[in-house]
């Protein structure tokens, strides 16, 4: 529906009248909230959501839902913790913002002058690399690409380690041309806060944001939160089941997507974005200036797609975009067993806030769109029903990929030519950026073992040619994958590389970019 400054001059004040009026009853009420809710809940299958709705500087809507754990069925109110994930990069970017009205540094400040061995695959990426490219998702990376430094949360790469990894990892595209969502330029983002400000980027993140908005139960990650009383489990779909999960990774990426809050204390973040960064019952107070606020919601790179008439881009640490004529800020987030969405309309000083406690995120939209629809003057749209039919389908074609994989590997087993010698395959494999895998004989199998990530592991089942299949031991991952080998002039297994058998596998388990090279040492099977 259009807004008013679309009618002619010569429509009667009474037809604009009752044009708001009706416009005015689409907008949910919390009861209406609380159904939308519940039903979202059963839909897709999610234990617990809290919800908070920001309007003209109010909170109107502040509730929890449903259960914090399976495991102890603790209910879920206003003041339980969830992982905001990926929400975490707004409060990044408004630290650097911070930094740069404090003239320590700028939005183009080069990366080396700070970390002096910051080092990118190609010589003129790294010369060129600003503070502003590390948030934008422009690097020439691939999605997600170099994630398994951090993902799961087992993985024993430090943050130095991480920094100069960097240089391994190659691009996908040239330089500033092409979105691609990563985090571990946000993960630098953090050191360059750190190194600036002569604090940890944990302590300037509560020092300079959460308390002075009044957080009082948010920390920067999980480890720092003084009270777990009312922290919630994260939880996976398992075969019909949901399966509680633990943490996705340590306090090295914390920049990237540590912070814990609940719906009570992001509100008070949510409107002081709205505010421009004033906070206070007066606004006389200020996290950064209006033109850091402004930098902060200014398209910096052009996402493709989107309809016609809109545009869709990234900020600094915020997704940008035109939903039916009115600016929108906004951001997901996505641990293992969780995603958030915040989302923000300034033009009508609209805040949602949606935390979520299972990793379906067409649980969030949902009841964002519900909520968000009412006050864009939309009809007649169920969201709840749209969002459950796209993810059946794409779970239905993913299952079926997955399914078909598995009986390929059952005709296989009944097969009676002949299979490769799997000793043969037996040794230690190295990637640059990911270190080693021993594959070896463990209890009569084939056996995968990542030395960095010690979560992945498990047994490797024979496929088809010189390709396995690796199953995890840890079922919640819900990222079985290919294992393809390279053989030499002699027919010997001298590297492999690997692909997730599923397309609804977390982008942040980036098989792809591995490529594994044999140690020589160790390339006799025992």
């Amino acid at each position: 529906m259009k807004s008013c400054s679309y009618f002619k001059l010569q429509i009667s004040v009474i037809l604009v009248f009752c044009w708001s009026i009706n416009l005015q009853a689409q907008i949910l009420t919390s009861k209406q909230i609380d159904s939308v809710v519940e039903k979202t809940l059963t839909t897709f299958n999610v234990p617990g959501i809290a919800v908070s709705v920001i309007k003209d500087g109010k909170i109107i809507h502040l509730k929890g839902y449903g259960v914090s754990s399976i495991k102890t069925n603790k209910k879920v109110d206003e003041n339980t913790l969830f992982g905001v994930a990926s929400n975490t990069k707004a409060f990044t970017a408004a630290a650097l913002g911070m930094l740069v009205d404090e003239k320590k540094i700028t939005w183009d400040t080069k990366v080396t002058d700070v970390i002096p061995e910051f080092k990118m695959y190609d010589a003129y990426v790294t010369s060129e690399f600003t503070i502003r490219d590390l948030l934008t998702h422009r690097s020439g990376l691939g999605l997600g690409a170099g994630d398994l430094m951090i993902w799961p949360d087992s993985s024993t790469v430090d943050k130095k380690q991480l920094i100069h990894n960097l240089r391994y990892l190659k691009p996908v595209s040239s330089f500033r041309t092409k979105f691609d969502y990563d985090n571990l330029m946000y993960i630098v983002a953090g050191d360059v806060v750190a190194r600036v400000s002569g604090t940890t980027y944990e302590n300037f993140i509560e020092s300079r944001i959460i308390k002075p908005l009044g957080m009082t139960k948010t920390a920067a990650s999980w480890y720092r939160l003084k009270d777990k009383s009312n922290v919630i489990d994260g939880h996976a779909p398992y075969q019909g089941k949901l399966l509680p999960v633990g943490l996705s990774f340590g306090e090295i990426a914390n920049a990237a997507g540590g912070i814990y809050s609940n719906v009570t204390d992001m509100s008070k973040w949510v409107q002081a974005m709205i505010d421009g960064g004033q906070y206070g019952a007066k606004l006389d107070h200020k996290l950064f200036s209006q033109a850091v606020a402004k930098e902060l919601w200014t398209p910096q790179t052009i996402i493709v797609g989107g309809n016609q008439g809109s545009f869709n881009s990234y900020g600094l640490g915020w997704f940008l975009s035109n939903v039916n004529g009115k600016f929108q800020a906004t951001h997901t987030g996505g641990l293992s067993g969780i995603v958030t969405q915040v989302t923000i309309l300034p033009e009508l000083k609209l805040g949602i806030i949606v935390l979520t406690n299972q990793q379906s995120g067409a649980a969030f939209s949902a009841i964002t769109n519900s909520i968000k629809d009412g006050y864009l003057g939309v009809k007649g749209r169920d969201r709840i029903k749209s969002s459950n039919d796209s993810r059946l389908a794409d779970e239905k074609e993913a299952n079926e990929m997955v399914t078909k994989v598995w009986a390929d590997i059952a005709a296989q087993q009944k097969a009676t030519s002949s299979r490769p010698d799997v000793k043969s395959f037996y040794g230690t494999y190295h990637d640059t950026w990911f270190g080693d895998v021993t594959i070896s004989e463990v209890n009569g199998k084939m056996h995968f073992q990542a030395k960095n990530s010690p979560k992945l592991r498990g047994d490797m089942t024979y496929y088809k040619g010189n390709t396995f299949i690796v199953k995890w031991y840890d079922r919640s991952l819900d990222a079985d994958a290919f294992v393809n080998f390279g053989l030499n002039n002699n027919a010997t297994a001298d590297g492999f590389k690997m692909e997730a058998i599923s397309p609804l596998t977390d982008f942040s388990f980036d098989f792809q970019d591995l490529d594994f090279k044999k140690n020589n040492q160790n390339n006799q099977p025992k």
